[in-house]
């Protein structure tokens, strides 16, 4: 059981710190440490916060070359829903990094990493021009001022300050009132108390108000989907699952390559990025309100849709096209981006080039460069008679997967039905099959060169994964990764 020190603890630590922290700095960092570390271990969660969420909706504006915050509302979001001990990120993963640090002691109360369709963005041919997308970051609610300090990850992938702003929770312009929701809740699992559990919230677009039916099943198949892959089947008990109802005008969401256009609740659509399968939504202030009807920490938005598409964004959210044949896939690779921040191990081989110069080792847990091989990130999960690199039959697979691109592409343009696309995703993975069949090292984790939309110079962790094709099975190291995840929700 965690140690948990008393109220009056607590205080005596505090004003220990500020005498500290008035001292000599340099004869008394290592005492300022310790003192630091103790709280940040131990610390009584409601000496320092509310039970109750802070949700700081916030614009971030820019281009490819710079970024800039400005706020827009600071908010109740409910009742908080998280761990009371697990207040401190240590995976530090994502590409951005918010601490919640308090404005006496300089403590670090709070931290979370996360992804952004902004980040995104900013690498995109659509950020020659400006942009502007609404965020939003969740927290505890402070009972005293504390600091935002934002980070990023620089090119050499290290965390940086690219933006501070102090909050008091007793000042005007902090709105502590709570939505009074009408939305229907539907329970599809409910383990235990939220503050002890992951919480997955599952919201719906483009579902009308006749098919409130077709959500629910939806959720509750495509929720019983991800439970049975593991590791979210061993950690079942660790999860509660909750959908939230909003019905649409009608059928559907936009689909902009086709001609498609629809207003829905959530505005979730294809062609985000000028992708035609990737789905979004803009309208973040609008999903963070519907999704404060339940706990939640993780979040899927269900498109009510045939044609093939989703996205995942860590700690963001998680969509999927229900009706397509690979919906199941889709659902589950899409919450390995969302809820572990993992990379995509696919890469594109329509054309044959050089390998990458690639430098710095890339912050995904499940992708490497190999710069130092003998220092793998999952070294304790690779046998002595594997070698690394990991031979495979590469230029046969790669073949292959060209040949199916360039088909699909042509598909796509001759705009055939989506299950003539499905029937050309089996035919892959058929083959997929068949060349797995042959592979010494199929079941073994080593490297394995093809990963992170690099044909060359990045290596995965195991020869297939999910993360790769649309088999449905997770690769041991991403398993890891998601279980060090709903680790820091549940203990």
């Amino acid at each position: 059981m965690k140690k948990i020190i008393p109220i009056l603890l607590v205080l005596t630590i505090f004003f220990a710190c500020n005498k500290v922290q008035k001292e000599q700095p340099k004869e008394n960092d290592k005492k300022v440490q310790e003192i630091e570390y103790l709280i940040k271990e131990n610390l009584e969660f409601s000496a320092f916060f509310k039970n109750k969420t802070m949700r700081v909706d916030y614009f971030h504006t820019g281009n490819s070359e710079t970024e800039h915050f400005a706020i827009d509302k600071i908010i109740s979001d409910g009742a908080w829903a998280g761990s009371a001990t697990q207040l401190i990120d240590k995976l530090e993963l994502g590409l951005y990094f918010f601490e919640i640090i308090d404005q006496e002691t300089k403590i670090l109360l709070y931290s979370r990493g996360f992804a952004s369709i902004f980040g995104e963005w900013q690498l995109t041919p659509e950020a020659d021009d400006w942009g502007t997308f609404h965020e939003s970051i969740r927290f505890p609610w402070p009972i005293k001022p504390v600091t935002v300090v934002m980070k990023k990850r620089d090119a050499k992938n290290a965390f940086q300050t690219i933006w501070t702003r102090d909050i008091d929770p007793d000042a005007r312009e902090v709105n502590p009132a709570d939505i009074a929701h009408t939305e229907k809740v539907d329970v599809i699992l409910e383990s235990g108390p939220s503050n002890e559990k992951l919480d997955i919230v599952i919201l719906g677009d483009g579902y009308s108000t006749k098919e409130m039916d077709k959500f629910v099943s939806d959720a509750k198949r495509l929720g019983e989907v991800l439970l049975n892959a593991e590791p979210f089947k061993t950690r079942r008990n660790d999860i509660n699952v909750w959908a939230v109802e909003t019905p649409a005008q009608e059928s559907g969401v936009s689909k902009p390559h086709p001609g498609v256009f629809k207003r829905t609740p959530l505005s979730a659509h294809y062609s985000s990025f000028d992708s035609e399968r990737y789905v979004l939504s803009y309208d973040n202030r609008t999903i963070r309100n519907v999704a404060s009807a339940v706990p939640y920490e993780f979040m899927v938005i269900l498109v009510n849709e045939k044609t093939y598409g989703g996205g995942g964004i860590y700690n963001l959210y998680t969509t999927v096209a229900v009706d397509n044949k690979f919906s199941d896939y889709i659902m589950i690779h899409e919450m390995g981006h969302h809820m572990a921040g993992l990379a995509d191990e696919y890469y594109s081989s329509s054309i044959s080039y050089e390998a990458p110069s690639i430098e710095v080792e890339p912050w995904e847990t499940n992708i490497t460069a190999l710069l130092d091989k003998d220092n793998l990130k999952w070294k304790d999960l690779v046998e002595e008679s594997t070698p690394i690199p990991t031979p495979w039959n590469k230029e046969e697979f790669d073949k292959h997967g060209y040949e199916i691109q360039k088909e699909r592409t042509e598909l796509r343009a001759a705009k055939v039905d989506e299950s003539v696309v499905e029937d050309l995703f089996m035919r892959e993975l058929n083959k997929q099959d068949e060349f797995y069949a042959q592979e010494q090292y199929r079941d073994k984790v080593g490297a394995f060169e093809g990963a992170g939309y690099n044909q060359y110079g990045m290596y995965r962790p195991q020869l297939d994964c999910i993360m790769f094709t649309r088999h449905t099975t997770f690769c041991k190291v991403c398993q890891r990764s998601i279980n060090d995840v709903i680790d820091q929700y549940t203990k």
